[in-house]
């Protein structure tokens, strides 16, 4: 997993021609260590999707942007805007189904998030 910050977003979140899950995240958060393994075990699963990380201790005016409140966070990102939130460390059944669509190489959500996740 690849990690971001200030000046790289634009071209690889933004400007990406594929779908990017982001993980905001802190050195000091050890809920966000705990789901590092989670995520690199997708991203080695599944190619459609490009697995990053941003330290908000080292871009914290991105956390503000996208109103990252509680880490972890993972968004993911299509076409430049945020599409799919989770907030808080999950097991990874949960992230399996928050990010089921564009996992499974689809477009977009087409089936309600769980409870606990929002749309971005």
């Amino acid at each position: 997993m690849r990690e971001l910050d200030s000046q790289s977003w634009e071209r690889e979140v933004l400007a990406a021609e594929g779908p990017v899950l982001v993980d905001f995240w802190a050195p000091w958060c050890r809920p966000c260590k705990a789901i590092r393994p989670i995520l690199e075990q997708l991203e080695q699963e599944h190619e459609g999707v490009t697995f990053v990380g941003l330290d908000i201790d080292r871009a914290p005016e991105l956390a503000a942007r996208y109103e990252v409140l509680s880490i972890p966070t993972v968004t993911l990102f299509e076409g430049g805007e945020p599409r799919r939130t989770v907030v808080g460390a999950r097991p990874r059944g949960h992230f399996e189904e928050a990010f089921d669509e564009w996992l499974s190489a689809g477009s977009g959500p087409s089936r309600a998030a769980p409870p606990d996740v929002r749309p971005a």
